[in-house]
């Protein structure tokens, strides 16, 4: 549980880390996003030994630039949305301006504190946050209406178990949405998905471009089928 201030978190990233700033268009303004330096430098070795645990929150990915767009054009109404995999806090932030209530979780506990910062630097608000692990989610974790996540198949793995915490953790009339830039695990989650009742449907591809990164964007929106909630 957080009983720090917002003060006191933003000086323990500035102690640890060495920080730049990450920019991003979000509903007519933009975000000021800070990060590590590199996610490279961020590795640990007995981590990767232990679960091959890799500093992906560290970057900033184009999935969470184009999915936190679009959930910044809903309308929340205090409605409950689970992120996994919250990284920098870009879509933790996109989400809170939409009016949803926010749990942002995450594998990492300094992704949880980088959320926390960036959010309250955008926002004046720090957001509720929790650890995570997809391969043992808490019991008393709830269904949510609205979960989101951002480029999370990118170990093979993944296919199955980003599939199996959306059938655990989306409320019977809810809707996923997952982000993916193509990642060779995306048609595993699918068949996954379909296995496990969740209906997956992929709408047009959105486009991103920031001078040499070229990435078409698949949006998956996934809910339940009928009859088999």
């Amino acid at each position: 549980m957080r009983t720090r201030s917002p003060a006191k978190e933003a000086a323990e990233i500035e102690r640890r880390f060495v920080l730049i700033e990450h920019e991003a268009p979000l509903g007519g303004t933009t975000v000021r996003l800070r990060g590590p330096r590199s996610a490279e430098e961020l590795i640990d070795e007995q981590d990767f030994v232990r679960d091959e645990r890799m500093p992906y929150w560290a970057e900033l990915w184009p999935s969470a630039r184009v999915i936190a767009a679009s959930i910044a054009t809903e309308s929340g109404s205090n409605e409950q949305l689970l992120e996994l995999g919250c990284g920098l806090g870009l879509i933790t932030i996109a989400a809170l301006r939409a009016g949803y209530s926010v749990l942002a979780t995450d594998y990492y506990a300094d992704a949880l504190l980088f959320t926390r910062v960036n959010t309250y630097r955008a926002l004046g608000q720090v957001p509720r946050t929790r650890i995570v692990d997809w391969r043992d989610i808490p019991d008393d974790l709830d269904r949510f209406p609205r979960v989101v996540a951002a480029d999370v198949l990118y170990e093979r793995e993944y296919a199955s178990l980003v599939a199996e915490v959306l059938a655990r953790t989306l409320a019977p009339d809810g809707r996923a949405t997952v982000a993916d830039p193509g990642r060779s695990a995306a048609p595993e989650f699918v068949r996954r998905c379909a296995e496990l009742h969740l209906r997956v449907d992929t709408p047009p591809r959105v486009p991103y471009v920031d001078g040499a990164i070229r990435q078409r964007i698949q949006l998956y929106e996934i809910q339940w089928l009928p009859g088999l909630r």
